[in-house]
């Protein structure tokens, strides 16, 4: 595979991502609603890192329990963890979670 093909599959990737942070809830849950319904995703990934675990598992939740419900489910969980430099410099870790939703 060439290195444009690798750049290019990792933005079609991306695409279906919903990176969670610190924006209003149900920003994301619209985000991921919007990826299935107009943009017609066969998957979501929803990504998140820290503290903002439990709101990726919440958006995972509403988004296909209670506004696509019947029509996506949780296909797959990873959970991992990152190194990295603080703002400080010191070595810290995070944990870090990928939530796979699929159509049925």
């Amino acid at each position: 595979m060439t290195e444009n093909q690798e750049h290019e599959k990792h933005e079609r990737q991306d695409e279906h991502t919903v990176f969670i942070g610190a924006k209003p809830f149900m920003n994301y849950v619209t985000g991921v609603v919007m990826q299935f319904t107009t943009q017609n995703a066969a998957e979501v990934l929803i990504k998140a890192r820290g503290k903002f675990i439990t709101r990726a598992v919440d958006v995972a939740e509403v988004a296909s329990k209670r506004f696509l419900e019947g029509q996506i489910k949780v296909n797959d969980i990873k959970i991992d963890s990152e190194g990295f430099k603080n703002k400080d410099g010191k070595d810290v870790r995070v944990s870090t979670i990928e939530i796979s939703l699929t159509k049925v």
